[in-house]
């Protein structure tokens, strides 16, 4: 069964309400939990490009990768876990993981199991709650991983035009 059903949800896809590119987040994590989700794509096999300021590299330990030097380029892991669904993680910090999706590849049912099930895999492994909230609107999840509730749930009212 579905996490979230598209029809009561689809506002918290609308690219005109939340952002074409919302913030999806775990709070409180460590530089663990980043090298648990480096893990898990690497063992999901899902499709990925780790790159810093623009070069292709390999993808590296999550210490090496947030320890960079003060002013250095933020590092991107692009992962597609699966074909159409795209999520662009962004090292800007070991507290916290962060990472952006697009909405717009984000539409109908399908789509929307697929992420409910990205969200999953990465709170399960990390035992931590994913929260998604408008672009630029921290603090103001929407949707996210529950852990105790092991599954997607809805945390704000429906957004109206």
């Amino acid at each position: 069964m579905a996490d979230l059903l598209w029809d009561d949800v689809k506002c918290f896809f609308d690219p005109d309400l939340m952002g074409a590119l919302p913030d999806v987040r775990v709070p409180d994590a460590s530089v663990a939990d980043w090298q648990a989700v480096l893990d898990l794509v690497a063992e999901k096999g899902w499709k990925c490009q780790y790159s810093e300021a623009g070069t292709v590299l390999p993808v590296l330990r999550a210490e090496a990768v947030l320890s960079r030097p003060a002013g250095a380029e933020c590092p991107e892991l692009r992962v597609r876990p699966a074909a159409d669904v795209l999520a662009i993680f962004r090292f800007h910090t070991d507290d916290e993981i962060d990472f952006d999706v697009d909405l717009r590849e984000l539409q109908g049912q399908d789509r929307l199991d697929v992420f409910c099930g990205f969200l999953g895999e990465i709170g399960r492994r990390l035992g931590k709650p994913v929260l998604m909230e408008p672009e630029g609107d921290d603090g103001h999840p929407v949707i996210g991983f529950d852990v105790e509730a092991d599954r997607v749930v809805v945390l704000a009212d429906p957004l109206v035009r």
